[in-house]
């Protein structure tokens, strides 16, 4: 990403940001807000990975003909940190939901868990979370779970390339992990709960690096849409 912009008219160019995601937004929530940063110029703007709105770190935007190349940074491997509660589920395998189970904990050792993480390195089948935002029949698989609805799941192969508890304070646990596209943070975390035959669900996630970039070179929303107002103001006065 640029450190340095001189014209308005380079985003419409194509430009990739590197964009800090906040706590409890969407990724389309900064797609919009910087989409309408652009008004009244009609720009493209995508994201290329989706974050979910519990989840912070890096998003990567592509503006103009920058958005034709999306496919290619969704495809790169990522990088994660995040802290998992040990002893407990949610339906919705993060904080999103209320505990529907708990477990006793007592007899984990870190030996176990150390065992554990065995079974996620490497090719693996995951199954998404009933509330995801993944499609079946048109109708994303959240809005069937939030109505109470079975939800019908398919399994989906992902690779685990890097998968290491880094602090361990019962109930709590932090993790790094670096994955391949599509995989779901939360369902590694239950399926890791599941593998210590307890539970587990995610209290924390941040996405610190997407390919070759990282999060200590992302913006925050509000200093880059800052960026195109005042670019927006130098063009309008040298019209």
């Amino acid at each position: 990403m640029k450190e340095n912009y001189n014209h308005i008219n380079e985003f419409a160019e194509g430009e990739l940001l590197l964009i800090n995601k906040p706590y409890k937004w969407t990724s389309f929530d900064v797609v919009g807000k910087i989409r309408n940063a652009f008004k009244p110029l009609k720009l493209k703007v995508g994201h290329a990975g989706t974050l979910d709105p519990l989840a912070t770190g890096l998003l990567i935007i592509c503006t103009g003909k920058m958005t034709k190349q999306i496919d290619t940074f969704q495809a790169e491997e990522k990088e994660y940190t995040g802290t998992m509660v040990l002893g407990a589920t949610t339906p919705s395998y993060d904080m999103e939901t209320e505990v529907d189970q708990t477990f006793d904990i007592s007899h984990i050792s870190v030996e176990a868990m150390q065992a554990a993480l065995g079974k996620f390195m490497g090719t693996i089948q995951q199954y998404p979370p009933a509330h995801s935002a993944i499609k079946i029949d048109g109708e994303r698989l959240y809005e069937k779970a939030r109505r109470g609805e079975e939800v019908e799941r398919r399994a989906r192969e992902v690779t685990i390339s890097d998968f290491e508890l880094t602090r361990i304070e019962l109930p709590e646990v932090d993790f790094r992990v670096v994955c391949s596209k599509g995989t779901y943070i939360r369902s590694l975390v239950h399926d890791f709960g599941a593998a210590l035959s307890n539970g587990a669900y995610l209290s924390r996630l941040r996405r610190t690096r997407s390919g070759n970039f990282k999060i200590e070179g992302a913006r925050e929303v509000i200093e880059m849409v800052n960026i195109i107002r005042d670019l927006k103001v130098l063009n309008e006065a040298e019209q």
